[in-house]
Parts: structure tokens; C-alpha cells; sequence
């Protein structure tokens, strides 16, 4: 039995039954009759028309219990799977929508656009009655490139939205810029490109449904960030039977990545058939379909404008973002290069004034949505390659020149150009300390010794901010159970961060009870209250939530012992575990007074945050390049971050490197490609889309510098997003250092694999560095 701090570095408690197969996962999900099989059939085309579709075949087909197209949809009067977020145009003017039915009718809009659902007895019989539907395609122009998606005379994806914007929008002071660069002494232009990512969570995506006749009810399991995004909007939006009918439950997640949170059309699908045959559905996707069909990251072009005093002060930024959102806008896709990443683009800096204009373009492609940082790494990255390349043209070193713009201690509490107010930090300090760390000084030496061998050596640095933990309330409930065990339960979903063990550490420290006295309830909504995992907020919100519950037990408990004690509450003290009297040595567990008051603990809190964090930090990454071939090895990988608090200095850790390890696989191996002429998804596996190995990701030397949160009770700022923020541009840095001298070039795009930085470096090896 353990009982744990708040401090602590504590192993998770989850990981034993992971580890040893007692993970329960969709897939592994226990129903009381076997499933049906489910198998979408999906449009080989970016962009076509739909003609006819004849499933008289398929329905005849051995196996097969029905098939339903978007035909059936509209019989239904079913709803579409909706954008959540509304926004206004830069014109006051509401943005465009886009109809995306569960089923397309009439025309499809990217290769994977679902078209059919076959269900059978088992997932060969689904397949190959799938194979039997005839559909007349009309094949239509197509767009697929983010930047020539928005050019005049491009293919339109949606007849109504004109040059494929869907909304033109804006943040900042756009007079008092354009004033700035009328007064700079200099101003410094780059375009920066952030390339489209495909999710691949561990675990994918999957549903099951089963039905219960004797309510009419539905229960959907899936792997998910929280069951109570789900529930309305498969039940109350999509298929219209309302909210009671429908039982959501997720068990363990192999990672979410923001991905999970979402609706896909295949839930309601899964729901819909389940309730057609009255009985249990599932859908299960291999990785291609996953390809095709997750909601994907990132996809923005970027031009970035700074005008600079004569001592390279920033006096105004202009940015103008191209985000590309696939062929339908999802859920919060609207939201996350807007209201989500753009206030972001102040970065750590005291820049007076900025303004910035994110234009929406659809384009043939699967939607893009949230993925790990949503909106804040595609700011992170814009503002830190900027920064190094303006440290370049004005002849500074990478540090000075982010210490002459620097927020400064004394300016805390700072309200920035975009609004935002960042409560606590030393960013110049976390800085230096980086760098001590990296040894930056012994820098030259070790570049001196690689040029010896016949390398290039490289370093990079990126310090980062990220908005995050704000957002809605979460609710924790707290219930004492007969076998001397108390159980939280939650509205969130832990899918691989470490819930069970951070939460649980919490009520440990506040109530001094073992952490296996304690279980966490989470992912079943007709049990948990409100709430969702995504934006680094677990700890800030429903970790205080925690707190605020275990507060709250002890004080109705203090009465309660006093009663069994026969002493006044006034005299009852409560400490490990056990109230006892002021002084003496009598004391009651707080097992035994709920016990005694069966039902009287039990208790709830809601935390609603009073602010967002900013967690903030500075990533050093140091790379050797063999000039001959391409390729690269980071030599030393170095981060010094403001967590506020280490709640668990050992689980944050882990947290750093998995998104350090996302965040170089964005920078040197990942990308999705769409062919431009036919539309077709060339990266459509694990043989053509590179995820990182573990021979790119580095070992991390890992620091803190935490100046404690003044917006919530524990201190802490959001952590779960940050090593993926910090990343990218330090490696580009890096890379970019390590090229220049030798060719000239200041910029490259992502992802830098051994073929595209072979190409640089042959197209201007030996070319004067400017």
C-alpha cells in the first residue's frame, strides 16, 4: 500500500495492467451477442459526381443483413455531421458551412468520402458484397494543394464557397501595424509552410453498437476523448432519436491526439445500422481506411512580415495564413487556426502590434481538425523560425535577439498585442538556462570537430508559449464504496497520458490515503458528469477539482468524526487518513466515518478556470549532417520548460519526450502527400507515410524552471501538448544552421528527409552565405 505526494515522481499505476494485456480496448469490447460486421465502401475519387449507385447485388450477396447509401440518409431526414464553432468574416459576415452527410449523396468531395455501409454476418462477407455496388462516377475537376486551392480560377469544392474560403478572418489592430511598418527601420519577409499530418493513434478508431429493445436504447462503444462530445451529436444532430436513447462508453484508449474527440461518420452509421437490425454492429478500421478518413493536422501556408527598429526591436507583425480544412469543415476545424493557435503568434515577445488574417480553404482532402497542440505548434512554429531568420538578416545571434524582445519579469502580468494576458514566467532566464545546459558556449568546438570528419554541425534553438487548461468546467465526483474504497469519476478520458495515476496522486496527498484504496471512473455517460480531454487541461481543471472534492470530504467529515469521538469539531484535526482529536491520541479513519454516515461524504466539485495557462519553455536541438547523403543525427537534444508545478516530475517527462518524438517526426519525416492530378492520397500507409523510428528520436535532457501559475490552486500550467510545440522549429534550426554557411540557404520547409536536404544542399553547395 503507498500513499503519494504532490512532487512526487511516481511510476504509473496504470502501466502494469497495460503492459501485461488487461487493457480493454474497443476491439476487445465483451457483448452479450455476437456482431454483425460493418465495411464502408469509400469513393476512389477526389472530387465526382455520383450518377446512380445499384446495390441490388450486394444485398443478395451471402452474409449480408443491409446496405445503406445516401439515399437512405435522405429518406431518414437525417442531420449532417456538423462544424460546432461559428465564426465571423473579417466583414462582420458568418462564415460558410458545408453539408457532410454520413453517406455522400450526389457528389463526394475527397478519396475516402464515405459512400456505402455494408453490414454482413462477418467482415469478408461486408467486403465482398461491398465489391458488388455499381456507381456511376462523373469524375469533376479537383484541388488538392493548400496555396492553389485559394488562387482565382481554382476548382471550386463546394459550388457556393467562391475561391474554395470558406471564411476570411481576422484578429488584431490592423491600423496600428500597418503604422508600425510605416515607421521600421527594417522589415523582413518569409513564407513557412506547415505540412499535413495523418494522426495514427495507436489504437484506431472503431465502433460497436448494441441494442436493447426492451428500452429502445443504443449503447456506442468507441475509443474516444470523452463520451459526452459524442452523445448529442450522433444522437441529438445526426440521427435525431435524442440524447436518452443513446449510452456512450469508452474503456481504455491507445491515444487520441485530438482526433478521438471528434464524431466521424461512421458512429452514427454504426448506430443506425445497429438499430435497423436490432442487434450489435461493429466497425473496426484497418490502417488504410484510417489513412482516408481520420481527421488529419496541421496543412498551412504562412507569410509572415516583421518591421524592426534600428536595434532590431519588434515594432509590428503582419501574418497572413493559408489553413487548409479538407473537403467538409469538422467539428472544431474553424476554431484551431483561428481563436485556438492565432493569439499564440505573439510568441514570448513584447511586440506591440499585430495583426493577423487567417484565410479557411477547402480543398479535396480529408478534413483537418485538432491534433496534439491544435493551432498553438503551427504558431509556435511560424514565430520561431521567423525569429531565427530575422536574428539572421539582422546579424544577431539567435539569443539576442529574442532577449532584446523578451516580455520581462517586471511587465508580468503582460496583456499581449492579441489579448492574451501571460500571469507568470522568466522566459530570458529558462532561456539561458537552456543553453548553459546545451552547453551553446562548446558549441564551436563541436562544430570544429564534426567539420574535421567531413559533417556539418548544427544548432537550433526554439522557446515556445502555449495557451491551454482553459475552456469549460469539469466536475468531479467523489463516492465511498462498501469494500473501504472511494471512487473518483470523471467527465474526461484519459488516452494515454496518465490520468489514473495523476488524479489518484492528488486524492492520495490531500486525504492521506492509499492510492489503491482509490479508482477512477471515467468513459461511460450515463455515469459521468460533463467534460472531455484535449488543450493540456486535465491537471489544471480536473486536477483542482480533486483537490476542491477532497476539501470538501474532509470538512462535512470533521462533524461527522466528532460525533463518533463524542468531541467537539472544533477539536478535530485531520491528517493520513484519520480525524482525530486536537492533542490526543483518539482518532477515527476516514474509511470509518463513511462507514458510520453511509452516503453522507460523498461529494462533488466543478472547477471552471478562471484564466488559461502558459506554460512556456525553450528547446535546444544540436544535429550532425553528412553533406554527401542527406541524412542527419541530432547529437543532443536539450529542454528547459515553466510547468508552473511538476505535479509528477517523472510522468511530465514522459509526456515531453512522446511530444518531442511527435514533433521531430513532423520535422524530418512526416508529410501527407495528395497527388495533384489525380487526387489521390500517395501516402496512404506506414510504407509510404514515414512515421518516426526510434533511431530520429532523441534522448532528452530534461530541466524546469517554474514560476507557479497565479490563475488556479495548484500552480500548474498545461503540459501535455508542449514537447510537440517546442520541436519542430528547434530542429529546423538546427538544420538551417548547420547548411548556411555552406550553401546560402536560409529556409527550408518540413519535413527535411535525407532526399529533399541532399537536394538543397547539391542545388547551392559552395554558394557565399548572405
Amino acid at each position: 500500500m503507498a500513499k503519494f505526494g504532490i512532487g512526487d515522481s511516481v511510476r504509473r499505476l496504470e502501466d502494469p495492467r497495460l503492459l501485461t494485456g488487461g487493457g480493454r480496448y474497443t476491439d476487445d469490447t465483451k457483448l452479450s451477442t455476437p456482431a454483425a460486421r460493418a465495411y464502408v465502401l469509400r469513393s476512389p475519387h477526389a472530387h465526382a459526381d455520383i450518377r446512380s449507385i445499384d446495390t441490388t447485388a450486394a444485398k443478395k450477396a451471402p452474409g449480408v443483413l443491409l446496405v445503406f447509401t445516401g439515399a437512405d440518409v435522405e429518406t431518414e431526414g437525417f442531420g449532417d455531421v456538423p462544424c460546432l464553432v461559428p465564426l465571423d468574416n473579417r466583414d462582420g459576415t458568418p462564415r460558410a458551412d458545408t453539408s457532410r452527410p454520413m453517406l455522400a449523396k450526389g457528389r463526394v468531395r475527397h478519396v475516402g468520402d464515405p459512400v456505402a455501409l455494408v453490414v454482413a454476418e462477418t467482415l469478408e462477407q461486408a467486403k465482398d458484397a461491398a465489391e458488388l455496388i455499381e456507381i456511376d462516377y462523373a469524375p469533376r475537376p479537383h484541388t488538392v494543394d493548400t496555396w492553389e486551392s485559394a488562387q482565382p480560377g481554382a476548382p471550386l469544392v463546394h459550388d457556393h464557397i467562391p475561391n474554395n474560403i470558406v471564411f476570411d478572418w481576422a484578429m488584431g489592430d490592423q491600423a496600428a501595424t500597418e503604422a508600425a511598418f510605416k515607421k521600421a527601420d527594417k522589415v523582413v519577409k518569409l513564407q513557412i509552410v506547415n505540412q499535413r499530418l495523418v494522426v495514427n493513434s495507436m489504437e484506431p478508431r472503431g465502433a460497436i453498437c448494441e441494442y436493447d429493445p426492451s428500452d429502445d436504447r443504443s449503447t456506442l462503444w468507441l475509443s474516444s476523448q470523452g463520451v459526452h462530445m459524442i452523445r448529442p451529436v450522433v444522437a441529438d444532430m445526426i440521427l435525431k432519436i435524442g440524447s436518452p436513447k443513446l449510452r456512450v462508453r469508452t474503456g481504455d484508449v491507445g491515444g487520441g491526439f485530438g482526433m478521438k474527440i471528434f464524431v466521424h461518420p461512421e458512429y452514427p452509421m454504426v448506430v443506425w445500422a445497429s438499430r435497423a437490425l436490432k442487434r450489435a454492429v461493429k466497425w473496426i478500421p484497418d490502417r488504410q481506411e484510417a489513412f482516408q478518413s481520420d481527421v488529419q493536422g496541421r496543412d498551412h501556408v504562412s507569410i509572415a512580415e516583421m518591421a524592426l527598429d534600428k536595434d532590431a526591436r519588434f515594432l509590428g507583425c503582419r501574418i497572413t495564413t493559408y489553413a487548409a480544412l479538407g473537403a467538409y469543415l469538422n467539428h472544431f476545424s474553424v476554431f484551431i487556426p483561428t481563436m485556438a493557435g492565432s493569439s499564440m503568434l505573439n510568441g514570448l515577445y513584447q511586440t506591440p502590434a499585430v495583426y493577423v488574417n487567417v484565410k479557411g480553404v477547402m480543398t479535396n482532402t480529408v478534413p483537418t481538425d485538432a491534433y496534439r497542440g491544435a493551432g498553438r505548434p503551427e504558431a509556435a512554429y511560424l514565430v520561431e523560425r521567423f525569429v531565427d531568420h530575422i536574428a539572421r538578416e539582422t546579424g544577431l545571434t539567435p539569443d539576442e535577439i529574442r532577449a532584446r524582445n523578451f516580455i520581462k519579469p517586471a511587465q508580468l502580468p503582460f496583456k499581449t498585442a492579441l489579448g492574451d494576458t501571460y500571469d507568470s514566467g522568466d522566459f530570458e532566464t529558462v532561456m539561458r538556462k537552456g543553453m548553459e545546459k546545451a552547453d551553446w558556449k562548446g558549441f564551436a568546438a563541436r562544430r570544429a570537430q564534426s567539420a574535421r570528419a567531413g559533417k556539418w554541425r548544427g544548432i537550433g534553438m526554439a522557446t515556445y508559449v502555449e495557451k491551454c487548461s482553459g475552456g469549460g468546467p469539469e466536475t468531479v465526483k467523489a463516492v465511498f464504496n462498501d469494500d473501504a474504497t472511494i471512487s473518483l469519476i470523471t467527465g474526461n478520458q484519459t488516452n494515454g497520458q496518465g490520468h489514473e495515476t495523476a488524479l489518484k496522486q492528488i486524492a492520495s496527498a490531500r486525504l492521506g490515503i492509499d492510492v489503491e484504496r482509490i479508482n477512477l471512473v471515467q468513459g461511460d455517460s450515463d455515469v459521468v458528469p460533463e467534460g472531455f480531454t484535449g488543450g493540456s487541461r486535465t491537471i489544471a481543471i480536473n486536477g483542482v477539482a480533486t483537490m476542491g472534492v477532497a476539501d470538501k470530504i474532509i470538512a462535512k467529515g470533521k462533524p461527522l468524526a466528532a460525533n463518533l469521538l463524542e468531541a467537539s469539531a472544533a477539536d478535530i484535526d485531520f491528517k493520513d487518513g484519520s480525524f482525530r482529536i486536537v492533542g490526543t491520541d483518539r482518532s477515527v479513519s476516514l474509511f470509518d466515518v463513511a462507514k458510520a454516515n453511509k452516503g453522507a461524504l460523498d461529494d462533488d466539485f466543478t472547477r471552471t478556470p478562471e484564466a488559461d495557462t502558459y506554460p512556456n519553455g525553450c528547446h535546444i536541438c544540436e544535429l550532425e549532417i553528412d553533406p554527401d547523403t542527406g541524412t542527419l543525427e541530432i547529437k543532443n537534444y536539450t529542454v528547459t520548460d515553466d510547468f508552473g508545478m511538476a505535479l509528477n516530475p517523472l510522468l511530465l517527462q514522459g509526456q515531453i519526450h512522446g511530444g518531442i518524438g511527435q514533433g521531430v517526426g513532423q520535422a524530418l519525416t512526416e508529410h501527407t502527400i495528395y497527388d495533384k492530378d489525380s487526387g489521390q492520397l500517395l501516402s496512404g500507409s506506414f510504407m509510404d507515410y514515414a512515421f518516426p523510428r526510434a533511431d530520429i528520436v532523441p534522448a532528452v535532457k530534461f530541466d524546469m524552471h517554474n514560476s507557479p501559475c497565479t490563475t488556479n490552486p495548484l500552480g500548474v500550467k498545461g503540459a501535455g501538448e508542449a514537447g510537440a510545440i517546442g520541436a519542430p522549429p528547434s530542429v529546423i534550426n538546427a538544420i538551417v544552421d548547420a547548411i548556411h554557411a555552406h550553401t546560402g540557404v536560409k529556409h527550408i520547409d518540413m519535413p527535411v528527409t535525407p532526399a529533399t536536404l541532399w537536394a538543397v544542399i547539391e542545388a547551392h553547395r559552395g554558394k557565399k552565405a548572405a
